[in-house]
Protein backbone atom coordinates (compact mmCIF):
# COMPACT_ATOMS: atom_id res chain seq x y z
CA UNK A 1 0.00 0.00 0.00
CA UNK A 2 2.73 2.59 0.17
CA UNK A 3 4.43 1.64 -2.30
CA UNK A 4 1.06 2.69 -4.30
CA UNK A 5 0.34 5.27 -2.50
CA UNK A 6 4.15 6.67 -3.17
CA UNK A 7 3.47 5.97 -6.73
CA UNK A 8 0.19 8.07 -7.00
CA UNK A 9 1.46 11.15 -5.10
CA UNK A 10 4.17 10.92 -8.20
CA UNK A 11 1.81 10.89 -10.36
CA UNK A 12 -0.39 13.37 -9.21
CA UNK A 13 1.91 16.05 -7.90
CA UNK A 14 5.07 15.14 -10.62
CA UNK A 15 4.68 13.37 -13.69
CA UNK A 16 0.51 14.38 -15.16
CA UNK A 17 1.98 18.02 -14.49
CA UNK A 18 4.60 17.74 -15.80
CA UNK A 19 3.91 19.15 -19.61
CA UNK A 20 1.40 21.85 -18.28
CA UNK A 21 4.19 23.06 -16.07
CA UNK A 22 7.04 23.10 -18.70
CA UNK A 23 4.66 24.73 -21.16
CA UNK A 24 4.02 27.33 -18.30
CA UNK A 25 7.94 27.90 -17.39
CA UNK A 26 8.65 28.35 -21.16
CA UNK A 27 6.15 30.77 -21.21
CA UNK A 28 7.49 32.60 -18.27
CA UNK A 29 11.03 32.43 -18.91
CA UNK A 30 10.15 34.20 -22.58
CA UNK A 31 8.29 37.02 -21.09
CA UNK A 32 10.32 37.03 -18.04
CA UNK A 33 14.20 35.94 -18.47
CA UNK A 34 16.06 34.35 -15.89
CA UNK A 35 19.05 36.41 -15.94
CA UNK A 36 16.75 39.32 -15.20
CA UNK A 37 14.36 38.00 -12.29
CA UNK A 38 17.08 36.09 -10.32
CA UNK A 39 18.40 39.76 -9.06
CA UNK A 40 15.04 39.44 -7.07
CA UNK A 41 14.77 38.08 -3.71
CA UNK A 42 11.03 35.86 -3.49
CA UNK A 43 9.72 38.53 -1.61
CA UNK A 44 10.23 40.98 -4.41
CA UNK A 45 9.07 39.12 -6.93
CA UNK A 46 5.89 38.39 -5.68
CA UNK A 47 5.23 42.78 -5.65
CA UNK A 48 6.71 42.74 -9.15
CA UNK A 49 4.59 40.33 -10.39
CA UNK A 50 1.15 40.90 -8.20
CA UNK A 51 1.87 44.39 -6.81
CA UNK A 52 0.73 45.35 -3.40
CA UNK A 53 -1.95 43.26 -1.50
CA UNK A 54 -1.56 45.36 1.72
CA UNK A 55 -2.18 49.10 1.37
CA UNK A 56 -1.52 52.15 3.45
CA UNK A 57 -5.07 53.68 2.52
CA UNK A 58 -4.47 57.34 3.80
CA UNK A 59 -1.36 57.44 1.35
CA UNK A 60 -4.30 57.22 -1.32
CA UNK A 61 -5.57 60.47 -0.35
CA UNK A 62 -2.37 62.32 0.14
CA UNK A 63 -1.16 62.05 -3.45
CA UNK A 64 -4.79 62.81 -5.55
CA UNK A 65 -4.80 65.69 -7.52
CA UNK A 66 -7.61 67.91 -8.08
CA UNK A 67 -9.45 69.46 -11.70
CA UNK A 68 -11.94 72.20 -11.10
CA UNK A 69 -11.90 71.25 -7.16
CA UNK A 70 -10.18 72.10 -4.00
CA UNK A 71 -8.87 69.83 -1.03
CA UNK A 72 -11.43 71.67 1.23
CA UNK A 73 -14.32 71.20 -1.43
CA UNK A 74 -17.85 69.53 0.33
CA UNK A 75 -18.04 66.91 -2.28
CA UNK A 76 -14.11 66.31 -1.67
CA UNK A 77 -13.90 65.93 2.44
CA UNK A 78 -17.55 63.94 1.39
CA UNK A 79 -16.05 61.49 -0.59
CA UNK A 80 -12.98 60.80 1.48
CA UNK A 81 -14.97 60.44 4.90
CA UNK A 82 -17.61 58.00 3.03
CA UNK A 83 -14.08 56.27 1.07
CA UNK A 84 -12.50 56.14 4.89
CA UNK A 85 -15.59 54.29 6.13
CA UNK A 86 -15.23 51.60 3.64
CA UNK A 87 -14.44 47.99 4.25
CA UNK A 88 -10.69 46.67 2.74
CA UNK A 89 -13.01 44.86 0.10
CA UNK A 90 -14.57 47.74 -0.67
CA UNK A 91 -12.08 49.87 -1.58
CA UNK A 92 -9.98 47.44 -3.83
CA UNK A 93 -13.16 47.57 -5.35
CA UNK A 94 -13.45 51.29 -6.06
CA UNK A 95 -9.67 50.92 -6.94
CA UNK A 96 -10.32 48.58 -9.31
CA UNK A 97 -12.89 51.09 -10.94
CA UNK A 98 -10.41 53.54 -10.85
CA UNK A 99 -7.71 51.52 -12.39
CA UNK A 100 -8.69 47.58 -13.55
CA UNK A 101 -7.03 46.24 -10.99
CA UNK A 102 -7.55 45.66 -7.35
CA UNK A 103 -3.28 46.11 -6.77
CA UNK A 104 -1.45 49.08 -6.59
CA UNK A 105 2.03 48.43 -8.59
CA UNK A 106 5.61 47.56 -7.22
CA UNK A 107 6.77 50.99 -6.03
CA UNK A 108 3.39 51.65 -3.76
CA UNK A 109 0.54 53.95 -2.31
CA UNK A 110 3.35 56.43 -1.81
CA UNK A 111 3.93 56.91 -5.61
CA UNK A 112 0.36 56.13 -6.80
CA UNK A 113 -1.38 59.24 -8.00
CA UNK A 114 -5.06 59.67 -9.68
CA UNK A 115 -6.94 62.64 -10.28
CA UNK A 116 -10.38 63.02 -9.43
CA UNK A 117 -11.76 66.03 -11.44
CA UNK A 118 -15.42 67.84 -11.89
CA UNK A 119 -16.91 66.57 -15.02
CA UNK A 120 -18.73 69.93 -14.74
CA UNK A 121 -22.13 68.13 -15.91
CA UNK A 122 -25.24 70.54 -15.90
CA UNK A 123 -27.11 68.69 -14.30
CA UNK A 124 -24.91 66.78 -11.61
CA UNK A 125 -27.44 64.50 -9.78
CA UNK A 126 -28.57 62.87 -13.08
CA UNK A 127 -24.78 62.05 -13.70
CA UNK A 128 -22.85 58.83 -12.57
CA UNK A 129 -19.29 58.67 -10.96
CA UNK A 130 -17.41 57.13 -13.97
CA UNK A 131 -13.07 56.83 -14.26
CA UNK A 132 -10.78 56.85 -16.82
CA UNK A 133 -8.84 53.94 -15.96
CA UNK A 134 -5.86 54.52 -18.18
CA UNK A 135 -5.22 57.95 -17.46
CA UNK A 136 -6.66 56.94 -13.46
CA UNK A 137 -9.01 59.83 -13.94
CA UNK A 138 -12.22 59.91 -11.26
CA UNK A 139 -14.75 61.71 -13.10
CA UNK A 140 -16.56 62.59 -9.89
CA UNK A 141 -20.04 65.10 -10.28
CA UNK A 142 -20.60 67.62 -7.43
Amino acid sequence: RKEFVDLYLNYVFNESIQKPFEDFMQGFLRGCPTRKWKMFLPVELQIVLQGHTKLEWHLLEENVVYCQYKRLDRTIRNFWSVFHKLPEEKKKMFLAFLTGSDRIPGLGLEYFTFCIEDPQNQNPDETSPSANTCARILLLPR
